[in-house]
């Protein structure tokens, strides 16, 4: 049997840029071990694999280390293939997730998730987490992840972590997500977890959950456009919704590869 594996970038218009998945059509679930073992092989932040022989369509999301229960850039890089390599004649697609029902739209070029709010709360930091960085955040937040504010823009480019110490923290399935206004663009971030095969993912479409409606307020801004500060960068438009959050980005087709089973 040969599976067709296709690479995406997503949140960005350039091959090398934004962040890459793997998106794997299948006819039927393999088992969780094959698809974590493809996952490792791949390489990738994430691999998404979806069935679409059935009204709604099935999607599943593996980084090479754990299953997750959402993801942002993935789900974009899946309804990307759909619409743009297999030319599905559809304006919305809907897909069937262990966070629920996912509702993506197109506009022009544009890929807009429609995904839930995680509105984040005050919170402790940690010692782990608070000894790992070179600079301090002003404000700690958390929903499913950390959210350590900053106040410049700079503090985020030159912010390090020490992964000696970052790894002795289990946020399992969560990570830690460093943000701040930004220069040319609203707000900014980065985001990192510890104990991953990937230490900072390039762009966090799940983050944004929690840093919509944060910044939202902040801002008093129902539109938005950030940016994530990896090393290859991302580009998402956000809306903030009183049901949910819009998070728009563009792909790019980088190749594709035949999987033979």
């Amino acid at each position: 049997m040969k599976i067709p594996v296709y690479h995406i970038a997503a949140f960005t218009d350039h091959p090398l840029g934004g962040n890459p998945a793997c998106v794997v059509p299948l006819q039927e679930w393999m088992s969780d071990e094959k698809m974590l073992q493809i996952a490792r092989q791949n390489a990738m932040p994430e691999t998404a694999f979806f069935i679409a022989n059935r009204k709604k369509i099935a999607l599943r999301w593996f980084t090479p280390d754990i299953e997750m229960d959402l993801c942002g850039h993935a789900t974009l890089a899946t309804a990307f293939v759909i619409k743009t390599i297999l030319q599905a004649p559809k304006d919305e697609l809907v897909f069937e997730t262990v966070e629920g029902d996912l509702k993506v739209t197109f506009q022009d070029s544009w890929v807009v998730l429609h995904f839930p709010t995680r509105l984040p709360h005050p919170a402790s930091l940690p010692d782990v987490i608070r000894l790992s960085l070179n600079i301090l955040p002003k404000q700690v937040l958390k929903a499913r992840d950390y959210v350590l504010v900053y106040d410049h823009e700079s503090d985020i480019k030159n912010l390090v972590v020490n992964r000696s110490i970052f790894d002795q923290i289990n946020l399992d399935p969560g990570g830690v997500v460093v943000t701040a206004v930004g220069n040319d663009c609203d707000f900014v971030s980065r985001f990192f977890t510890p104990q991953a095969t990937i230490l900072e993912d390039p762009v966090t479409g799940s983050a944004h959950c929690s840093l919509i409606p944060y910044w939202s307020e902040v801002l008093h801004k129902k539109s938005m456009i950030a940016r994530q500060l990896s090393r290859s960068q991302g580009t998402l438009r956000c809306v903030n919704e009183d049901n949910g959050v819009l998070i728009g980005g563009t792909a790019v087709h980088i190749k594709t590869e035949i999987l033979e089973m």
